[in-house]
């Protein structure tokens, strides 16, 4: 999160002119108002996500105001022939390490207490990232399917201040550089600005998380501010030659118009209008399904730019943003969003499950007092003052050390030693995912690829007899078929991607950015076609299959798909459109001779495996399986879709059912034998999938 502080870091180049619309005394209070609304709807989009569902967009606001606040400072010190890099990163150092040094100490401790070994080795790393501005390299190099969620990261929010950072580190160089050279500043950080924005739009299609991630296609954001900084130099002068230019090609039967008038004589009442307009816009239009940075970026950041270029004598810069709560909570806007992200995430790995509405409330008004407390008894003492130097070399020396003790963790697998950790060894080993998933599974248009858009399991070297695919269901069962394959000396083949049912003729309803990358209804049909075209006798189709029809347990939890795109999502076309797909899918099968094993979908359980251990300090198999769904539960939620599957059954089609392995006539056990069935609250574990294996070959090679 970008945190440039306005009082004593904003002062402008000497020659600015003093009518413009940007001069501003030491101080900008309507600027800390536009940061209020900003973290605001960060915190909110954190803690109700359902309500603000564009808040994220705060985060885009506040890299506008810290290009904008940084630029001014290197601007204007190179103005006056007085700019230092000792100066600025000393400045910058007792700005952000205090509140941020606290946060990873406070943060890495209520982790020894709370966290699995391999939680407490992964905050250990981000904590280290943290220290060292690359948290965003971190996550990017995080990112994929089975990946700890979002909410399981206490300190994933840092990326934001990776961002900045670099920017902070990359950006005074590169100004300095141009300057010595004497080249045209403003030139340097439109094309800069230009380039970082091109790539953004670029990566935005084929790789959406680097595009979120990467400072390459962030940086513009920042840039923007910076340019309105610069602009700050030319004064009244540039909104004069606008106006002129202006007025030179308006018709002149709208010069006497009440609007024209307005745009004319108060210009900054109409920027900072359309300012507050964009942003608003991005608000409401923009959520965690666009395509995002991209174009939707925009939004925010125009809007940003018009309402700091509106200057405070603005109406709803000096009215609203100027108010005094707003200014408050700018003040404290750094440390707040610090904190509230870790206590709404430890908040979550301590519930085991999303926080009730009451805890979430409660956290952000925790983070509220921790962010005064922060600002008030740690940031201002630390960063104002006598003893200068002598606080920038301690702080630089603390954040070393924070950062070191993080990458120990890590390189000490979480501790394992802590007093309650050797209890749990050998059930935390036993949660493991299939090692092919980046081989085998969401392969990136595998649905056009040449080569290697599906994986080889058991005998690669001999001819493939069976084609299996689904979704992240499908991908659980790679260990047994690899097995299966090796011990029959056979080659099966194997592809799929997340929320994609084995199925022709219909689309998973994921996006259009996601259907140009996975596009499912292509590669279901790539893959018919290539079972067509080779000797392969029987395909296994594999998928969470309520998800698509709607889950009587889990109705929150639904990924439609459709026949016909243009056709409004809702539980009952999504279900007419499996039904469609499922009756395509077997008939076009049968007419190339092809026998279709259609596996029916195992328990989905309340708990993940790693929160019940959390439950029990000293857990059993006889306590962890107190968690587990019940039989009449699963039975109940697979009830519907199970009788439509097996209502295909016959000559060429036979259904697979694993209920009796991994269900007692009471439960579907969470836990077997001191080993986890489950890598996650849905999903067998490597053991899950072994453990069903007998059932499997048996099916598979008695036809």
């Amino acid at each position: 999160m970008p945190v440039a502080q306005i009082n004593n870091d904003n002062q402008v180049a000497s020659n600015i002119n003093p009518d413009s619309a940007l001069t501003h005394p030491a101080y900008r209070p309507d600027i800390d108002g536009l940061r209020a609304i900003a973290v605001l709807s960060v915190v909110g989009f954190h803690a109700f996500p359902k309500i603000f569902t564009g808040g994220f967009i705060g985060v885009d606001i506040f890299f506008v105001i810290s290009g904008f606040l940084i630029s001014t400072i290197i601007f204007g010190s190179l103005n006056r022939n007085s700019f230092s890099f000792v100066d600025f990163y000393s400045r910058r150092i007792k700005r952000i390490f205090p509140a941020l040094l606290l946060l990873l100490t406070v943060s890495l401790g209520v982790g020894w207490f709370v966290l699995l070994p391999d939680e407490y080795a992964q905050l250990g790393k981000h904590a280290a990232a943290g220290s060292g501005f690359v948290s965003n390299f971190v996550l990017l190099a995080e990112s994929g399917y089975f990946d700890n969620a979002a909410e399981l990261k206490p300190l994933l929010h840092l990326w934001s201040l990776g961002i900045e950072e670099q920017f902070y580190i990359v950006w005074p160089l590169i100004l300095w550089w141009a300057w010595k050279k004497q080249f045209n500043l403003l030139k340097i950080a439109v094309v800069v600005a230009l380039l970082s924005f091109a790539l953004n739009i670029g990566s935005i299609s084929g790789n959406a998380i680097k595009a979120f991630y990467s400072p390459l296609t962030r940086f513009w954001e920042l840039l923007a501010g910076s340019v309105l900084a610069y602009m700050a130099l030319v004064g009244n002068s540039a909104d004069a030659s606008i106006r002129r230019k202006f007025l030179y090609f308006l018709p002149g039967y709208l010069k006497p118009d009440p609007v024209v008038q307005t745009c004319i004589q108060k210009p900054h009442n109409v920027r900072a209008l359309l300012g507050a307009g964009l942003v608003l816009a991005g608000f409401i239009f923009i959520n965690k399904e666009r395509a995002f940075p991209g174009w939707w970026a925009l939004l925010p950041v125009a809007g940003s730019v018009m309402l700091i270029s509106a200057g405070e004598r603005s109406w709803i810069n000096r009215v609203i943003l100027s108010r005094r709560p707003l200014v408050w909570v700018g003040l404290i806007s750094f440390p707040l969003y610090l904190w509230h992200w870790p206590l709404l995430s430890f908040a979550r790995i301590v519930e085991g499950e999303t926080p009730s509405r009451p805890i979430r409330v409660a956290a952000v008004v925790i983070a509220i007092v921790l962010g005064w407390l922060t600002y008030r008894f740690v940031e201002k003492p630390l960063r104002f003052g006598k003893g200068g130097q002598y606080k920038t070399f301690a702080l630089l020396i603390l954040m070393a050390l924070v950062g070191i003790a993080g990458y120990g963790l890590h390189r000490q697998a979480g501790m394992p030693s802590r007093a309650f950790a050797p209890q749990l060894d050998a059930y935390l080993k036993s949660i493991a995912v299939p090692e092919k998933s980046a081989e085998c599974f969401e392969i990136p248009f595998a649905f056009e690829k040449r080569d290697n858009w599906f994986c080889r399991l058991g005998a690669k070297g001999a001819a493939p007899k069976i084609f299996a695919y689904g979704d992240s269901h499908a991908l659980s069962l790679v260990p047994a078929l690899d097995k299966l394959g090796t011990e029959a000396n056979i080659q099966i083949q194997f592809t799929g991607n997340s929320g994609c049912p084995p199925l022709l003729g219909i689309q998973s309803m994921r996006g259009a950015e996601w259907a140009k990358k996975y596009n499912c209804q292509k590669l279901n049909s790539r893959i018919f076609e290539h079972v067509k075209n080779s000797r392969i006798d029987t395909v296994l189709l594999v998928a969470r299959w309520t998800y698509y029809t709607g889950s009587v347990t889990r109705p929150n939890e639904f990924n439609p798909v459709s026949m016909n795109e243009s056709e409004e999502s809702t539980v009952v076309f999504s279900k007419a459109s499996f039904e469609h797909g499922l009756q395509e899918t077997i008939a076009k099968y049968r007419s190339i001779g092809v026998k279709v094993f259609l596996v029916e979908d195992n328990p989905q359980q309340i708990y993940d495996p790693k929160d019940s251990l959390k439950k029990y300090r000293r857990p059993s198999d006889t306590l962890i399986n107190r968690l587990s769904v019940s039989k009449t539960e699963h039975v109940n939620n697979q009830q519907s879709v199970s009788k439509l599957l097996k209502s295909f059954e016959g000559e060429m089609v036979k259904t697979i059912n694993f209920d009796d392995l991994l269900c007692t006539d009471e439960i579907c056990p969470l836990v077997k034998d001191g080993q986890f069935l489950y890598s996650d609250d849905d999903h067998l574990s490597v053991t899950g999938a072994l453990h069903i294996y007998p059932k499997l070959r048996q099916a598979l090679s008695s036809e």
